[in-house]
This record gives C-alpha cells, structure tokens and sequence, in this order.
C-alpha cells in the first residue's frame, strides 16, 4: 500500500509553496504581482517622460516652476496608474477567459459545498451617536434573513454602542427593550454601551472581543448603515470553515437604493467603477487583500491576539488612535500568517452612502487623516512587500490628489505671472487629457462590463438607461471631485498645523442643504473657481482648466440641488441611475424602504426568535 503520510521536511516545502490557506501557489501569486508591477512601471515611466519633456526639464536647467510642478504630477500618478491597471484586468478576467473569476477568488467553490455551519459566529454592529431606531432595522432584517436559511442557530447578535449623546443612548436601550419585551427568553441580542469613546469603533470591537469573543470562531463586522442578506452571509461562513487559514473575508458592498440625488449619482458610479477594479486587484493581491472596517466576516483568535492597534506616538492628528483602522488590521493578520481574502462577487452586501456633498466630504477628510496616519506602519516589522504597497498606496489616494491640485495651483500661478520658461503648455494640456480619461478607466470598464454580460444592460432598465445614467454620473463625478479634493488639499496643509477631523455620529437620511450651510463650506472653492476661470478665458493653452473652474464655481449650488429631496424623489420615481437591486425583488431591500420611515421601525421582526440581554459597561 502506498503511504500517503507526508514527512515534516515534505510538508513544511509544500506549505511554503502554497499560501497559508493552501489556496493557490505561492509563485503563482508572484507571477501575477510581477506582471502587474511591470505593466504599473511601464506605464508610469511613459507618462514621467511624456511630462519631463513637456515641461522642458530635459536640457537639466530645473527651472523653479516647472521642476515642482513635474514633482508634484509624479506624486499624483500611482493611484491613476494602479486605478487603471487593475480595472482592466478585472475586464479581461470576467469577459477575457472563461475561469476569471476562479482566478481572481478561487476559495469562492467552498461556498457551494451547502454542509450545515459548525462555527459559531458574533454578528456584531458598532454604533455611535447614530439613529437607534435605523441601525437596529437592519440588524432585525439581518436576523430574520439568516433564520431563513435555515443556519441561524449559528449566529448571535451584539450591538456595540459608544453613543456620547445622552437622548441617543436612551433612545438605542428603548429599542432594545422592544425587543426583549416581544421575544422574551429566547433569543440572542445583547446591547453593550461605552461610556468613552477609547480606540473609536476598533477599540469598541476590541474590548469585546476580550470579553467574549471566546465564545465565538468568526464575527460579522457592520456598520450602523450595513445590511447583508442571510444568503450572502451564509456563503462567507462556509467559505471561512472550508479554510481555517483565512483571517478576514471581505465582502464587496454595494451602496442600497438611494432617496438622495447625490447618494443615488455617486452609488452608480461606485457599482461600475469598484466591480471590475476589485476583481482586477484581488487576482493579483491574492491573500493580501483589503478589509474595508465593516460586511467582512472575521476569525476571532488571531483577530484578537495579533490585530491589537498601536497607540501612535505623538498627538493627533498624527499620533494617538489609528483612525482608519481597518487596513492595518488587515496587514496584521497577513503578517500573523493569516489570509485575507475580497469576494469580488455583487449582491447581498449593502451600505448607505452619504447623502450630501457635505456629509461625504466630512467623511472623508477623517478617513484621509486615518490613512496618513500610516506612516508609522510603513516600517514595520515583519510585513509583506504587498502589505508595504497597500499602505503606501493608502496614503497616495489622498497624497497624490492634494499633489495633482498643487500642480494646478502652480500651473495657474505661472499663468498669470508669466513665469512658465521652459514648459510647452499645450503638450502639458493633451497629457492632463490623457491622465483624466485613465483615471475614469473603472468606470469605463465597469459599464463594458455591462454591456458584455448577456441580460446585463436589462438588470439596469435597459441600454439607454445605463448609458444615459452614466452620463449624468460622469457630470456628476466632474462637478464632485474637484470640490472633493481641493477641500481634502486644504484639510492636508492644515494638519502640520494640529487640525484634526473629528469622529461622531454620520447624517445619513436625505436632507436639505440650506445656501448658507452650503455658503459657509464652500465660499473659498467658488472663489478659487472664478480665478481659474478668467485664467482659462486669458490664456487658451489653459482650456484644460474650464472643467476643473466651472465645477468650483458651481460648488454652491452643486452641493445644494443634490441634496434636494425633491429631486432625489423624482430621480427614483424616473429610475435615473438606477442599480440592479431598483429593478429586481430583494426582499430586505424593499421591507427596508418601506419601513424607514415608520415610528416603530426598531420594533422587531417576527422571524426568528430573540432576547435582549442587557448590559451598560
């Protein structure tokens, strides 16, 4: 008889040879990472050459406008470039071969093994200072949605609150005494308030996982905002039992249907742009992918014992608690031979999206000071070279943003002081063409997507629908990003000087933006777009600056009129940017819209059983 049994030297070389959870050939891996690294260099090489020439900087002179603006250019490209590279390979792997997304998540087959779950796993929601009534709506959803898999024995269910609001706090216990009240004994909710705010939500989930995570394998983090379906949840439980070497497996969320105009134009343009981007980077990123901080399902052990978050040192905005813990949580658990793993699959993972130019805007100036915030992470100790990447590029999202609107600052300043010596301006303008049109490379390749999947343009009303919502989103995205990222460019400068955004409570329903609100954020961007303005009539090498200055100075009433309600409404009732789920029955989908605005939308829903065990630490 053969031996099957292997010695300690054959395993250890099989299991270097493999990733941790034996998914796929480590050098396999590495061929990939190689080729996306070669096509990323080659093609910024083209570009810093294509700029070095047109800036003139080829006769070594380093002219003293001309040369910062070729630095601060170069500092902009790596997120373009990586944007563009990973939303094509994302379409050629789903319409170019016909085992792409094999390729991309070969883990996904354990998903459809349909054994009953063995693991028992924590759904766990953190909230703070939000609307009780909205969050515990879509942890009832969630529940009754895994009762009716069958599987929802397995799940328990944890609300984490580090409400500062005294009203609030009431309000979130009120809602979980409705539930105790109606299923009594026989369930498994337990509400736990903080009374600070330590380590924001890590140092929420982090203090329960040191009280009870013992009791649990895996847990489910959520957002107040998130919904996920008993199906889609179901399918990332029995991926994580079929390997026990994945650490974090990461859902790809989708925003839900939106009331707002602006939630509803940015979340068509989030559903192309992140589909084949994510497929793209997951092929080549393999088991050092992203965790996004919620609709992940996490192992509990080595989350607890090697994800503990450092406290910086220093004071904010660059020291104290990592802000944006989420991806050096997902570095850790690689470094602790851990796999993380993104399922570039659509459907049964939702978020809402801010409703206002506003609010998104806040939300993400905290974000981009969580993500400087890792450099102090750049060198640490025992990190993958891809983990090292992943932070680095982190922080170019907002570093290379603030630089490209530094360069066009520069470009402005020599325009009208004529201090250009060197530059050939209209060549300069073509490549600031070219970069534009790289960077809309996810959604381009999101909406080929469409239209070359069988049925696919029907899922969203038909051709013209999506290509005339694409349209409207591309206006959109124009009129959106400059504001955007001139705000974050400011917010940026301002940090040296100890400005730091703060972590509270998200507005997250529709509402009105009144013209002073709007007025009192952005009167500077409306100036700065009437300067730029005269500058692209006065000098017409300058034409390329016309989008940027028309989006500025229309900053006011851009942010109010996609706040409107009333326009939110109308675009609903006309299915303009309408996504998938505005045409299909998804049940949680439609009871939630249908519930929102109900007074007693935190009572509980019928299926599944429930109590509330209560506890205020």
């Amino acid at each position: 008889m053969t031996d099957l049994s292997l010695s300690a030297g054959t395993a250890e070389a099989y299991s270097s040879a493999m990733t941790p959870a034996a998914i796929q050939p480590s050098r396999e891996l590495l061929r990939r990472r190689l080729i996306f690294a070669a096509a990323a260099f080659a093609t910024l090489a083209v570009f810093a050459t294509a700029m070095f020439r047109a800036l003139g900087l080829q006769d070594g002179s380093w002219p003293v406008l001309e040369t910062p603006i070729f630095v601060f250019m170069l500092l902009g490209l790596p997120w373009t470039v990586a944007g563009f590279w990973n939303a094509a390979i994302g379409l050629w792997l789903l319409h170019g071969r016909r085992d792409g997304l094999a390729a991309s998540a070969p883990f996904l087959k354990a998903a459809n093994t349909g054994a009953p779950l063995t693991l028992r796993t924590a759904v766990v929601m953190t909230i703070r200072n939000e609307d009780p009534a909205r969050a515990m709506l879509r942890l009832s959803l969630m529940r009754g949605e895994l009762d009716a898999t069958g599987e929802g024995a397995a799940f328990d269910y944890f609300v984490l609150s580090d409400t500062s609001d005294p009203a609030i706090a009431d309000a979130e216990e009120a809602c979980c005494e409705k539930w105790r009240q109606k299923f009594g004994n026989e369930g498994r909710l337990v509400y736990r308030r903080r009374t600070s705010n330590e380590g924001y939500k890590a140092g929420n989930v982090r203090d329960f996982l040191a009280k009870q995570g013992a009791n649990y394998a895996l847990f489910l983090s959520l957002d107040a905002d998130s919904l996920m379906t008993g199906d889609a949840i179901v399918r990332l439980a029995r991926i994580m039992e079929a390997y026990p070497r994945i650490g974090i497996l990461q859902s790809l969320i989708t925003g839900t249907p939106a009331k707002s105009a602006f939630a509803r134009l940015f979340q068509f343009g989030m559903r192309h742009s992140m589909r084949c981007y994510t497929t793209g980077s997951a092929w080549w990123t393999g088991d050092c992918g992203p965790y996004w901080g919620h609709n992940a399902l996490i192992r509990v052990a080595p989350f607890r014992d090697y994800c503990e978050l450092p406290v910086l040192p220093g004071k904010p905005p660059f020291g104290g608690p990592v802000m944006s813990h989420d991806q050096i949580e997902a570095v850790m658990m690689r470094k602790a031979g851990y796999e993380v793993r993104v399922l570039p699959v659509e459907g049964g993972s939702y978020e809402d999206n801010p409703p206002t130019l506003l609010d998104f805007a806040q939300r993400d100036l905290r974000w981009c000071q969580g993500n400087l915030q890792y450099w102090h992470f750049l060198a640490f100790p025992g990190l993958k070279t891809v983990s090292r990447i992943q932070i680095l590029f982190a922080m170019i999202m907002y570093l290379g943003s603030a630089a490209w609107t530094v360069a066009v600052a520069l470009g402005a300043a020599g325009l009208a002081t004529g201090l250009f010596r060197t530059a050939d301006l209209a060549a300069c303008a073509w490549i600031v063409i070219a970069l534009a049109i790289m960077n809309q490379m996810p959604r381009l390749a999101g909406i080929a997507e469409v239209f070359l999947t069988r049925s696919g343009a029907e899922r969203y009303g038909g051709w013209k629908w999506l290509l005339a919502g694409a349209c409207a989103e591309l206006c959109f995205y124009m009129l959106m990003m400059p504001v955007v990222t001139f705000r974050t460019t400011l917010f940026i400068m301002s940090l040296p000087l100890g400005k730091s955004a703060l972590w509270s409570g998200q507005q997250r329903d529709v509402h009105n933006i009144s013209w002073r609100g709007a007025s009192e954020v952005l009167w500077l961007p409306s100036c700065v777009g009437v300067v730029l303005a005269f500058l692209s009539f006065q000098f017409p090498p300058a034409f390329w600056m016309w989008p940027l200055a028309i989006a500025l100075c229309l900053s006011i009433p851009f942010a109010i009129v996609s706040a409107s309600p009333r326009l939110g409404a109308w675009m609903a009732k006309m299915k303009i940017c309408g996504i998938p789920e505005d045409f299909e029955n998804v049940a949680a989908l439609e009871f939630l819209s249908a519930s929102a605005n109900e007074p007693s939308a935190c009572e509980p829903l019928e299926s599944g059983m429930g109590r509330v065990a209560h506890a205020v630490s």
